[in-house]
């Protein structure tokens, strides 16, 4: 994420349009650590909707795939260059260099930036569909404790219907039109 907001913070400020390939990327890495987060917290429901997730999983398999694709330059980029030298230099920027001992060693930021992004991309693919196996292969089971409630609940409306009984002399019960079942989703 912080890599790809530095290129579209750099294509703003200087008012230009982010190309595609980064804002596409942006966009699905965006969406996808808001998804793994809001999943992260609600792993306590994860049991009752594990197919929805394992599907909004794969959508975002698909999703990084096609941003790895239009990356897909990237693979065969050469962002580092080895050459001889003599002398001890450092230096830092959009250009980082080290030179001494008989080497000079020079990476270009940007484009080091898109490679590692594009590795994480192809990453993030690998990573979704694993969660979404895991999901779709977690889905549809209860823990012991929710089977319980739901077994004792069940046993006390088949034992009692809805019937309301006043334990008070004199206090008459009143019957609603409304359901008092609780219903859990």
């Amino acid at each position: 994420m912080g890599m790809l907001a530095w290129f579209v913070h750099n294509f703003v400020a200087l008012n230009q349009l982010t190309p595609d390939y980064i804002l596409i990327l942006f966009i699905v890495s965006v969406l996808a650590l808001a998804w793994a987060l809001f999943t992260l917290f609600s792993y306590h429901r994860s049991s009752t909707n594990a197919q929805f997730v394992g599907l909004i999983d794969l959508g975002f398999v698909g999703a990084f795939i096609a941003s790895a694709y239009y990356l897909r330059f990237m693979a065969s980029a050469d962002c580092t260059h080895v050459t001889a030298g003599d002398r001890w230099v450092v230096s830092a920027g959009n250009i980082v260099s080290l030179s001494g001992m008989g080497v000079d060693i020079t990476t270009e930021k940007p484009c080091a930036m898109l490679k590692a992004s594009f590795a994480f991309a192809i990453m993030n693919c690998i990573f979704f569909f694993f969660t979404s196996v895991l999901a779709f292969m977690h889905g549809g089971r209860m823990s012991s404790a929710d089977r319980e409630k739901r077994y004792v609940r069940e046993t006390h409306y088949r034992r009692h219907g809805h019937r309301r009984h006043s334990r008070s002399p004199g206090h008459h019960s009143r019957r609603s039109s409304h359901s008092h079942h609780r219903v859990y989703v």
